[in-house]
């Protein structure tokens, strides 16, 4: 079983911009650093106007989890995450992220879109599914990674967000 993840922000700034920013590896060394947790750091990096592919690796402290994730994924937590971005056409992208927690049995795949909307701006949609292969208490644990998932992708829109703004 998996849990579905939807997740969907806007931005004053078009999508041709935002693109830019996210794929930059000074930003994201920035964001990592702001909001990655302990061990975080870029990993790979290739970025250009026509697509880009990154991995990134999050830490996440025991102290931090809920008890219900400590009981079945103790210690601190290293998450592995790969995107590849693609270029449809101006003010139009498409992703695809892959998430692993190694030594676990979690796992997050799933889709990106990024898109100029009709207000000048644009819009993030990221849909993604989390499993936990851990009998009866794996629905348990992808809610709780869901939840956390949803959180962090707000603190990146925001960190985007002030980015974009010049508040570097």
């Amino acid at each position: 079983m998996s849990r579905q993840i939807d997740y969907s922000s806007t931005s004053q700034y078009p999508a041709d911009e935002v693109y830019a920013t996210m794929v930059d590896p000074d930003y994201l060394r920035s964001r990592l650093q702001r909001i990655g947790g302990p061990g975080a750091d870029l990993l790979e990096h290739t970025a250009e106007t026509e697509g880009a592919r990154y991995r990134l690796r999050h830490g996440l402290d025991a102290k931090d989890l809920p008890p219900a994730v400590r009981g079945v994924l103790p210690g601190d937590l290293t998450i592995e995450r790969t995107e590849r971005w693609t270029r449809q056409e101006s003010g139009h992208y498409l992703g695809d992220v892959q998430v692993a927690i190694p030594g676990t049995p979690a796992s997050a795949v799933g889709g990106m879109r990024l898109r100029d909307s009709p207000d000048g701006g644009s819009e993030l949609q990221v849909r993604a599914d989390v499993t936990v292969q851990v009998p009866l208490l794996g629905g348990k644990i992808e809610g709780v990674v869901a939840d956390q998932v949803r959180k962090l992708l707000t603190a990146e829109s925001a960190f985007t967000q002030q980015w974009l703004a010049g508040g570097r």
